[in-house]
Parts: C-alpha cells; sequence; structure tokens
C-alpha cells in the first residue's frame, strides 16, 4: 500500500514507521526540541521553520504546550517554561546520577575551589545534569538542563569518545560545526583526531574553544560494563590556572571523583 503523502493530521508526510507510531507525538517533540540555548526565543514562522511544519500545525502544537504549561508566549515570541524539565525529570530519577555524583563534586569542589560538573549526551549536544560552581567563570549562566554542542566541549569529547566508531563518524559529519571562538576545532578530520586522542588517554582537555578565557578538562564515568555513559569536568578561568597545572594537579583528582562515582553507581544498582 502506497505511503500517503499527508498525515490524518495534515501535518505533513505520513510515516511508515509501524501502526504503532504516532506521529502527532513525534511532531510536538520536534516542536520543544527547536528551543535551544542559541534560539530560546522563536516566532511561529520560526517554530514552522525549524520543524518543517506548516504554519497552522505549528501553531496548534504550540499553543497546546502553552496550555500544558511547557511553553510561554507574549503573543509573538514563543519560548520554553521550567515545566519542560518535568520532562527529563523521570529519566534523571531512575538513572539516579546526580544524586550519586553530587556529593563527590562538593568534595572535589571542596578541595580545589574551582567549578564541576556532570553531563551526558543527547544527541550532538551535551546536557548538564549535576553541577556545583564555585563563581560564574562563563558569559551564558550554566544550571541543570544546559545544553553544549559535544564537539566543543571537554565532556562532550569525552562522551563521543566512548562510542562506537560507525556512530562517531555519522555525528561528526552531521553536526553543524561552528566556531565559538577563534580557536574552536570544527574540521571533522581534525576533531576525530582529537577523539581518538581521548580514547587513548582516558581525559580531555578543552582550551578556551567554547568561550575566551575558559579552560576545561573531563574525565568519562562508565557503568559496571565498562560504556561511558557521563562524563564529570573541572572548568577554570584560563588566565589564572595554566593547561599545565590542570593536568599535573587537577587531573588526578577529577579521575578519583569519578573512579568514586562510578563505584556508588554500580552499589546503588546491585
Amino acid at each position: 500500500m502506497a505511503v500517503p503523502d499527508t498525515a490524518p493530521d495534515g501535518t505533513g508526510r505520513a510515516d511508515d514507521r509501524g501502526a504503532h507510531f504516532v506521529q502527532s507525538l513525534e511532531r510536538g517533540l520536534n516542536v520543544i526540541r527547536a528551543f535551544d540555548s542559541a534560539t530560546p526565543r522563536l516566532t511561529l514562522s520560526e517554530v514552522a521553520r525549524a520543524t518543517g511544519l506548516t504554519r497552522a500545525a505549528a501553531r496548534r502544537f504550540l499553543l497546546t504546550l502553552v496550555d500544558l504549561g511547557y511553553v510561554r508566549t507574549d503573543g509573538r515570541l514563543f519560548s520554553l517554561t521550567p515545566g519542560v524539565l518535568r520532562l527529563g525529570y523521570a529519566y534523571l530519577s531512575a538513572l539516579s546520577l546526580p544524586d550519586v555524583a553530587e556529593p563527590h563534586l562538593e568534595r572535589l569542589v571542596a578541595t580545589i575551589r574551582e567549578t564541576s560538573s556532570v553531563s551526558v549526551l543527547d544527541g550532538d549536544d551535551v546536557v548538564y545534569v549535576a553541577r556545583i560552581p564555585t563563581s560564574r567563570i562563563m558569559t551564558v549562566a550554566i544550571s541543570v538542563g544546559t545544553r553544549f554542542p559535544a564537539y566543543a566541549t571537554s565532556m562532550g569529547r569525552v562522551l563521543l569518545a566512548g562510542l562506537p566508531d560507525a556512530d562517531l563518524d555519522d555525528r561528526l559529519a552531521r553536526a553543524a560545526r561552528r566556531p565559538f571562538t577563534e580557536r574552536t576545532t570544527t574540521d571533522p578530520a581534525t576533531l576525530r583526531r582529537e577523539i581518538d586522542r581521548v580514547r587513548r588517554q582516558g581525559w580531555s582537555l578543552v582550551d578556551r574553544e567554547l568561550e575566551d578565557g575558559l579552560r576545561s578538562i573531563a574525565a568519562p564515568i562508565r557503568d559496571a560494563a565498562g560504556t561511558v555513559i557521563a562524563a564529570a569536568n573541572v572548568s577554570v578561568t584560563a588566565g589564572r590556572v595554566p593547561a599545565a597545572r590542570m593536568r599535573r594537579e587537577l587531573l588526578p583528582l577529577l579521575l578519583d571523583a569519578a573512579a568514586r562515582i562510578e563505584a556508588d553507581l554500580r552499589a546503588a544498582r546491585n
């Protein structure tokens, strides 16, 4: 049977992924994903363009999300509300990663007096799931739920290094790699070589690639099977803490904290 050009709800081409597949749910989630740190506020036309929906369909999804409390609008611009965090809360609670990680991050931060975070990989981005700050060292405020492109961050490169080769190559090929600073690595071949190096050494140092004046060093967090499930980092002001000192003094403490998080995760799941 031929696949119809239009879905039953009139919002675009129907999908042939099976009778179980609810295309309207997929499109509603795509509307939510249209918002990010670079485009936190969008017009109806921008949402339609980002999702491939008609304006009429995008309007229905947006207004439904407004009614549900996930989106707010001033009549022209739309933006997400903190309510969207509830969508990921069940996952984070079941994973228990933030609860397990935070005491270790607090102990690390108390020792080194620098900011430390834990993130997971979601698509082409890292998503912060735990963070213990000492001071605001970035111009962009970071909190749980903040996303950054994986290729430009130390935690992202650790997480990418944990992927199978085919998955890694696919992500590097499709990611929109824009330069955040003049030092940002965007060439796929150069990134691949750097990620291979991260695999070999077991940690990543990113120096002023995400933001001028910011250095970050990250280590993997693995499950009982050895799969990289998260990453922990320490972020510093580049002018105050040299890269050599990060490798010499901060990296051993970070690796120890990551190992302790791994041990507690295994114990919590046994």
